[in-house]
């Protein structure tokens, strides 16, 4: 096997002649939310990105039967629309429905930024150790909010004593792979419109089996685009045969002139396929080309370092329905084909956020969504429905 697997990346590009064939796409869509679907897991905190703590083959674990969960949170009494300013790493659990909050990932200082925004993590059962890659948002102490965005990571020790999850021993952060300027645009912008800043996060580990390398994708944007629109999945791969050093790849997945955006980046190897997922929104689409709903979407390839083909020929995978087109976002989709997101505006009924801005803080979610299950076959993916 090892000898049909590419060492250097092919950049695969997201067209919009693929974007085109979304209209034509007619995938089942995501079950529309109900008031029932709403469950307050933790009063007091609204929630949103959310993953599987993960073994090092990409599998969810188990603790008792329990999934250790993180997700980024936030007071239930910030506006949903400046909760990214507060961010913090939330540590849960839950099995068949039910949820323990453990309470927050990381102590107070052990984040070199000023908010904690999403990644993954990979526990070694045989050690206790678990490690974090996170996105290190602002800086430590500054004095205005900033969008700068820095990948690192930090390990620790994750105990589970039959009732809860607890952490411990944590290291110092490594700043663990850095924005070249070159492939990558250097993250460091002080104003911003969320959707529209440029990326360089969401650091998501996977170690590709036939290789037995370890590898960090994660959202970023293009250097030197000839479009404001310049999304990218960037690439890392470990150098050292573990976690600890990482040599800087070009793009996986380019969508430049397309979409500003291809967040939360999930790559899966499955049925002798891998598969690189990404969540978008319609408003990220560049405005004088094609466009997509909220949604899903991801492409396929034969070989990690690709060439990747959009899956159902478009890309789009599952897309919000048409009558409830901002109901949940930032999709997580596990070893299993299980697929979390969050609760986002749901039951507007036709109305638009654009128009009346009241109906953001009304009608937030801020709670995980209803899990779906994915089928995938070769360049084909939709949803399964219940």
């Amino acid at each position: 096997m090892l000898d049909r697997v590419a060492s250097t990346v092919t950049t695969s590009h997201w067209l919009a002649r693929h974007v085109e064939a979304v209209a034509g796409a007619n995938l089942p869509s995501i079950p529309v939310i109900r008031r029932s679907d709403i469950r307050d897991i933790i009063p007091g905190l609204q929630l949103w990105d959310c993953w599987t703590i993960d073994a090092p083959d990409g599998s969810a674990v188990l603790f008792d039967g329990w999934r250790g969960w993180v997700i980024m949170c936030a007071p239930r009494e910030i506006h949903p629309d400046l909760r990214h300013d507060v961010a913090r790493l939330r540590l849960a659990m839950e099995r068949d429905g039910e949820w323990i909050d453990c309470g927050h990932l990381l102590p107070d200082d052990r984040n070199p930024g000023a908010r904690e925004w999403a990644g993954s993590t990979v526990y070694d059962s045989a050690s206790g150790t678990l490690t974090l890659f996170f996105t290190a948002t602002g800086r430590r102490g500054e004095s205005s909010r900033t969008f700068e965005q820095r990948l690192f990571q930090i390990s620790g020790k994750l105990d589970f004593d039959g009732e809860t999850l607890h952490t411990s021993q944590w290291g110092q952060p490594i700043e663990n792979v850095v924005a070249d300027g070159v492939d990558y645009v250097v993250v460091n912008q002080h104003e911003g419109v969320p959707g529209f800043i440029k990326g360089f996060r969401d650091p998501f580990h996977f170690r590709d089996l036939a290789t037995g390398l370890d590898y960090l994708a994660f959202t970023a944007s293009a250097q030197g685009a000839s479009s404001e629109f310049n999304g990218v999945i960037g690439l890392a791969r470990s150098t050292d045969g573990g976690l600890e050093h990482w040599e800087l790849l070009p793009p996986l997945i380019s969508a430049e002139g397309v979409n500003n955006e291809l967040e939360r980046p999930v790559l899966r190897f499955h049925q002798g396929r891998y598969y690189a997922f990404w969540s978008t929104q319609r408003k990220t689409f560049a405005p004088d080309g094609p466009d997509g709903p909220n949604g899903l979407y991801g492409m396929v390839a034969d070989n990690l370092m690709g060439p990747y083909r959009p899956l159902n020929g478009s890309g789009l995978v599952a897309p919000n329905p048409s009558e409830e087109p901002y109901q949940c976002y930032s999709w997580w989709v596990d070893s299993d084909l299980h697929v979390t997101g969050f609760v986002d505006l749901w039951g507007l009924e036709g109305r638009d956020p654009a128009q009346d801005p009241t109906l953001v803080e009304s009608h937030f979610g801020g709670v995980p969504a209803p899990v779906f299950q994915l089928a995938l076959d070769g360049d084909k993916a939709q949803i399964i429905q219940p």
